[in-house]
C-alpha cells in the first residue's frame, strides 16, 4: 500500500483539518530514513479517547522489521559518533527550532490521540523542546578528565564514549516529552536510536521523526518502530547490539524488560511507577495548600507518575482543607481536550476507568467519605468526574496502588514522625510533596522522605537541567541534566607511558 493511499484511508477525524503542516501527520513507521509500512501492510487503529473517532491507522511492524531498524541504527552509529560534538549540537538545535515552530500542530495531534486538554498539550511541547535545546548545548560539554597519576612515568585520562544503539520505549501519557528527554540525551552523547512509542499515542513520535529528518538527522540515527509492544520491545531486549534500554512505564513492565535485558547486560535507564504523598501541615496557608493539591493531583487528568496519590493533612487543618478542596475540585471543567477551558479530559482507555471505579468503591467500603465526583461523566464513556475521598484508611487499595486517574484520597495525621512513616510505607519512591511554612521542618522532611525528588511548597519542579528519577521500585538512573547524557556513555580509562 502506498503512503498516499494509507494516508487517505485514515483521514477520519474532522479536527485533522486544522493541521497547518499535513506532513506532520504520519501513519508509517520511520526506519533508516524511510517511511515504512507494516508487515503485509498491517496496521492498528489510533482513536480519540474523547469521542472514540478514528484518528489514524498506523503501520504495525514485526520482529523482522524491528531487526532492520537495529541494523540501520548500528550502521549509522560509527559516523554519528565520529561527528564533532558541535555538529551534533547544530542538528539538535535545528530540531528544537522546528519543534517550537510546529507547536500548534504537535499539540493538536497530541490532544487527538491522548485526550489531554489542548493547553496541557502545548505545555508538553514546550517541555519536550526544552530537552532538545538543553542537550544541544550539553553535546559540546562531554569532556575528558585527567587523573592524578599514582604510577611513575604515567599520564592518566578518563573519557566518555557513546554506548552505541539505544532502545527507547515511551508511554502514552507524555508521548512527546518522554521521547525527547531520552532521545535528545542519547543523540547528544553520540548514540543512535530505535524508539518504540505506545501504540495508543504513536502520532506524536512520528511527527517528531518528520521534524528530525528535516533538522538533518542522518538516515538510521533516529528510527521509530510502531506496532505490538511485546514483539518490538522483546526484539530490542534480545539484540546484543542494543547497548541500552531507556523505558518509562509501570514497575511491572520495567521488571520484565530488565529480565529480558539481563542476558545481554544492557545499560538500563528506567522511570517507573510512582505513589506520591502530599503532606500538608497545620501551619500551611490554606489557599496555597489547596492550589498545590489540585495541581499535584489533577494534571493530565491524574494520569501522571508524579500525581499526588495520597494526601495527608494534619488534624488542625483537616476539615477546612477538605471543604475547600472539594469546592475547588467540583469547579474543574470536564470535557473534550479541544474545547476551550477544559481542565480534565478523558482517561486513556476503559481499563483506566474501571481501575478508578474499583479504587473508589473499595475506599468507600472501608469507610471513606465521598465529598465530590465519584462517577463517570458525559460527553463520553472514558470521562470520570474529578473525585475527592476523605478519611481514607491506610488499608484501602488507593493508598497502595498507583491510581492514574482524577481521584484524590485524603487522610488526617497527627504528628510529623507518624506521617513520615506512613509516607515512606510504599515500594515506590519517585516524588513527594510537602506544604509547610516551618523552615526546619522543610529540611527534616526533605531528608527523611525516601524519594528521589521532594517538592516543598510547590508542584512544578521538573525541567531539562534537573536529574529526574526515583528510588526503590520507581526506577533506575536519572533523566535530564548532565546525568541524563552520561547514562548513555561508557567511561574509558587510558594510561599513557611517558618514559
Amino acid at each position: 500500500m502506498s503512503a498516499h493511499a494509507h494516508f487517505a484511508r485514515s483521514l477520519r477525524h474532522d479536527a485533522l483539518d486544522r493541521l497547518t503542516d499535513r506532513r506532520l501527520y504520519r501513519e508509517l513507521a520511520y526506519v533508516d530514513g524511510h517511511w515504512t509500512t507494516g508487515a503485509s501492510a498491517g496496521s492498528f487503529e489510533v482513536t480519540d479517547p474523547a469521542s472514540g473517532a478514528t484518528v489514524a491507522f498506523v503501520a504495525s511492524l514485526d520482529a523482522g522489521q524491528t531487526g532492520k531498524a537495529i541494523d540501520a541504527a548500528s550502521r549509522a552509529f560509527p559516523a554519528w559518533k565520529a561527528l564533532l560534538p558541535r555538529e551534533r549540537s547544530k542538528i539538535l538545535r535545528n530540531w528544537f527550532d522546528l519543534i517550537v515552530a510546529a507547536k500548534e500542530d504537535l499539540a493538536l495531534l497530541m490532544t487527538l490521540e491522548q485526550g489531554k486538554p489542548l493547553a496541557e498539550s502545548r505545555g508538553e511541547i514546550d517541555y519536550a523542546a526544552s530537552f532538545v535545546e538543553w542537550y544541544a548545548e550539553e553535546a559540546k560539554r562531554v569532556n575528558a578528565e585527567s587523573v592524578t597519576s599514582h604510577l611513575p612515568g604515567a599520564e592518566m585520562i578518563v573519557r566518555r564514549e557513546p554506548l552505541g544503539v539505544v532502545g527507547v520505549v515511551t508511554p502514552w501519557n507524555f508521548p512527546s516529552a518522554m521521547l525527547t528527554r531520552k532521545a535528545a540525551a542519547a543523540l547528544a552523547a553520540g548514540c543512535t536510536i530505535v524508539a518504540h512509542p505506545s501504540s495508543e499515542t504513536p502520532l506524536s513520535a512520528l511527527a517528531l521523526a518528520e521534524l528530525g529528518e528535516r533538522a538533518g538527522l542522518p538516515a538510521g540515527v533516529f528510527n521509530v518502530v510502531t506496532g505490538d509492544a511485546a514483539t518490538i520491545v522483546g526484539r530490542l531486549c534480545e539484540d546484543a547490539r542494543v547497548r541500552a534500554m531507556s523505558f518509562t512505564g509501570s514497575t511491572e513492565i520495567g521488571r520484565l524488560i530488565a529480565a529480558q535485558c539481563a542476558p545481554t547486560m544492557k545499560r538500563l535507564v528506567m522511570e517507573l511507577g510512582g505513589h506520591a504523598p502530599l503532606i500538608v501541615f497545620d501551619d500551611a496557608d490554606l489557599d496555597r495548600a489547596v492550589r498545590i493539591a489540585v495541581d499535584a493531583k489533577f494534571a493530565t487528568s491524574g494520569q501522571d507518575c508524579l500525581a499526588a496519590n495520597r494526601i495527608y493533612v494534619q488534624c488542625g487543618l483537616y476539615d477546612a482543607f477538605c471543604a475547600a478542596y472539594a469546592a475547588r475540585i467540583e469547579a474543574l471543567k470536564v470535557g473534550n481536550g479541544l474545547a476551550e477551558g477544559t481542565e480534565i479530559g478523558p482517561l486513556m482507555h476503559e481499563r483506566a476507568v474501571k481501575k478508578v471505579e474499583e479504587q473508589v468503591a473499595d475506599a468507600q467500603a472501608r469507610g471513606a467519605r465521598l465529598l465530590a465526583g465519584g462517577k463517570r461523566q458525559a460527553p463520553g464513556s472514558l470521562f470520570y468526574l474529578p473525585t475527592l475521598l476523605a478519611d481514607v484508611p491506610d488499608d484501602a487499595l488507593i493508598m497502595h496502588e498507583e491510581t492514574f486517574g482524577p481521584v484524590a484520597a485524603v487522610a488526617p495525621f497527627d504528628s510529623e514522625d507518624e506521617v513520615i512513616a506512613r509516607a515512606n510505607d510504599t515500594e515506590y519512591g519517585l516524588v513527594a510533596y510537602v506544604v509547610t511554612e516551618n523552615g526546619a521542618r522543610q529540611r527534616r522532611l526533605a531528608n527523611a522522605l525516601e524519594y528521589g525528588m521532594v517538592a516543598v511548597n510547590r508542584v512544578k519542579i521538573t525541567g531539562a537541567p534537573i536529574p529526574f528519577g526515583g528510588v526503590k521500585q520507581s526506577g533506575l538512573g536519572r533523566e535530564g541534566s548532565r546525568h541524563g547524557l552520561e547514562a548513555f556513555t561508557d567511561l574509558k580509562y587510558v594510561c599513557l607511558d611517558l618514559a
